[in-house]
């Protein structure tokens, strides 16, 4: 229907995917955009982030973010990761700390939320990535309410997908305002550096299609966790680990092996499984950094196991590939 009306580019479904995406969080509102790298490029604009100011982000991470601080012209302050949760290092984030960082950027690895009380406390920005966790939980509310801003990525991978596309949420709507002036720079009565960065109506129809199937495809990502966590009991592997406080939505099945973790997505790879490093390469390698050893052992041990709603069937050849790694069955 979005493809056969006489608005393609952005129109009134844009508007209703972003009051939804905000009702789902608990945002005043959103600003949907082209991809979750322009949601966090805008949303350290409106925070007046800039030259001379540092973005505290974890190193275990992919590239995006590193690039967006980058396009703001700000200075990324890498932070080492909890190889348990795979979140920040809350002692490690108070430890680097210096009046020039202006924001931190919080990942909700793979699925699972990060200590948001914790961070918050700390009395600096707080940016939300959601890229990974929409829908998850913590202390009964939903991620992406918790920050000053939150971004999600709607990447054709991600939890939901408009193909590519973004979007920034706030809850000020003096945030929001600003955001929305600087997504498009058409046709206004004065001028300031803006971007074009908007969605078009025919992806946010897309997105509203998957943002009814959700509760869903959650619901099978919890699923395929359980029927992992049963199936790979007593191997030689530590499954994901989920504080009381919070839900994990499973984005990625992540499990922690002791050694030998190259040959083991060498042989699942011989067996026809998509297994892999679910961070590529840690952010402080692109920047040639030392230290983070939470980091480097989450590097070293960390596999992800294919989990994603239309698995189905398939998982048994996944779990039978794990164990004849572990058991030679």
């Amino acid at each position: 229907a979005a493809i056969a009306s006489s608005q393609l580019a952005q129109g009134p479904r844009v508007a209703e995917f972003e009051a939804c995406v905000a009702s789902l969080v608990g945002a005043a509102g959103g600003v949907a955009v082209s991809s979750g790298t322009a949601a966090l490029h805008l949303a350290l604009v409106v925070l007046g982030i800039g030259p001379g100011d540092e973005v505290i982000l974890p190193s275990y991470l992919c590239a995006g973010p590193l690039h967006a601080i980058q396009h703001a012209g700000a200075s990324p302050l890498l932070a080492d990761c909890n190889p348990a949760t795979y979140n920040l290092d809350l002692t490690h984030v108070k430890r680097i700390l210096t009046r020039k960082s202006k924001a931190i950027l919080v990942p909700h690895l793979f699925g699972l939320p990060a200590d948001l009380a914790e961070l918050v406390s700390l009395g600096v920005p707080i940016i939300e990535d959601c890229a990974q966790a929409l829908g998850a939980t913590y202390r009964g509310r939903p991620v992406g309410g918790f920050g000053e801003l939150a971004i999600c990525s709607f990447y054709a991978t991600k939890v939901i997908t408009t193909g590519e596309g973004g979007m920034l949420l706030a809850r000020d709507v003096r945030l929001l305002r600003r955001a929305q002036d600087l997504r498009d720079y058409d046709e206004r009565r004065t001028f300031r550096t803006r971007f074009n960065y908007k969605m078009t109506d025919f992806q946010a129809a897309l997105g509203l299609s998957q943002l009814r199937q959700l509760p869903v495809f959650l619901a099978k990502r919890r699923a395929l966790a359980d029927r992992y966590n049963q199936e790979l009991r007593g191997l030689p592997l530590a499954g994901p680990v989920v504080p009381a406080d919070r839900d994990h939505i499973f984005y990625r099945y992540v499990v922690r092996v002791g050694r030998g973790l190259e040959t083991m997505l060498t042989r699942l790879e011989q067996a026809g499984v998509s297994a892999r490093r679910p961070v590529f390469r840690p952010l402080h390698r692109y920047l040639k950094l030392a230290g983070f050893p939470g980091t480097e052992e989450a590097w070293r041990t960390a596999l992800s196991l294919p989990i994603y709603p239309t698995l189905k069937g398939d998982i048994e050849r996944v779990i039978g590939a794990v164990r004849r790694l572990f058991l030679g069955q």
